[in-house]
């Protein structure tokens, strides 16, 4: 008798241990999987339980990230961060877009992108004509997101303090059309790029609305920014596939997926090998988002020759002499070093 009385305080202690834990730590959001269930993977990485490792890999040494976030991206490739961009700078980009597209302006080596389905299509001029803008490094208000000190402060835990801006868009993505062209393919944003290493380049994406599964939220595989860079080629879609919306030939279709689903101004963080896409865009409107890519500016250049990127450059070399009667001897290299600008500190190899 006298031991079950002992063993009842020591459970009911146990019982209260475990509230008062399960109050301290507060629950947060997971992302979804593609059935828009909550997946097992977080989109924040201050959602992880497990320690820091003692040595990092794929972030530097920083007074920002928390351990648990450098752990988190660490093992997932990605990195979500609530409400970094402010109201306000969206709309003056909104604002700088709507002008771009109406032809109020115009940007010294911009490239505006039609979708494929509406290529041919002769409509008004207007941001409904126009589904992505890239390369507005010479605009001064787009290219101000690329220098926002929030940003650039958690660039540098990936890349260090010399940073450049290597690659600029703006998406629009538009309602589908029933062709699913509203898709963009899964894909490593490396395939784009012929600098090394990877472990120092970062892409950055803000939603500039509320970014969800309806209306073609971006979809991640964690981890796979651990692997290799894979080869990629066009998709076989029926509907077409955009112009160099090239897409990983061979990956575990049955990998678990996350879709990340933002708020206005949320911005995801995420290693240049890290598969990911987009969905189609079931709703009547047009979904926006701003992007850069960052590498450390002691990157260096590589020759893609014999490389799973050499049909990329082959295809911008045909691309540059019908459109632009550009020797053909313009490499991607080439292409890179007019679309990159230094943000930060000292412009060094890029």
């Amino acid at each position: 008798m006298e031991a079950r009385a002992n063993e009842a305080p020591a459970a009911s202690a146990h019982v209260r241990l475990r509230l008062l834990l399960r109050h301290l730590v507060p629950s947060r959001p997971l992302g979804l999987t593609a059935a828009g269930t909550p997946s097992p993977f977080p989109t924040s990485a201050q959602v992880t339980t497990k320690e820091a490792p003692i040595a990092f890999r794929y972030t530097l040494d920083n007074n920002l990230l928390s351990p648990e976030q450098r752990h988190f991206y660490e093992e997932n490739g990605y990195l979500v961060i609530k409400n970094l961009v402010s109201d306000e700078d969206i709309e003056r980009f909104r604002n700088a877009f709507i002008k771009i597209c109406k032809e109020e302006v115009k940007v010294p080596g911009l490239m505006v992108m039609r979708d494929v389905s509406i290529a041919k299509s002769k409509f008004i001029t207007s941001e409904k004509i126009v589904t992505k803008i890239q390369d507005f490094m010479e605009d001064k208000e787009l290219f101000r997101y690329c220098q926002l000190p929030q940003i650039l402060q958690y660039v540098e835990c990936f890349t260090g303090p010399n940073i450049m801006a290597v690659h600029t868009m703006l998406i629009n993505k538009p309602p589908d059309s029933g062709k699913k062209t509203s898709r963009h393919p899964l894909h490593q944003d490396l395939h784009y790029f012929p600098f090394r290493p990877a472990d120092r380049i970062v892409g950055v994406w803000t939603a500039m609305e509320r970014i969800h599964h309806r209306n073609g939220c971006l979809v991640v595989l964690p981890g796979t920014h651990k692997g290799s860079l894979k080869q990629h080629d066009y998709p076989e879609w029926e509907g077409g596939v955009n112009k160099m919306y090239h897409g990983v030939l061979d990956y575990d279709e049955n990998a678990p997926r996350v879709h990340l689903v933002m708020e206005k101004g949320d911005t995801v963080f995420f290693h240049p090998l890290l598969i990911h896409g987009s969905g189609m865009n079931r709703t009547e409107g047009f979904r926006k988002a701003i992007s850069c890519h960052y590498a450390s500016c002691d990157c260096h250049y590589i020759d893609v020759k014999g490389t799973t990127q050499e049909n990329l450059e082959k295809e911008l070399q045909d691309i540059g002499r019908k459109k632009y009667n550009l020797d053909s001897n313009f490499t991607l290299k080439d292409a890179s070093m007019l679309r990159s600008r230094l943000v930060k500190g000292e412009r060094r190899n890029l």
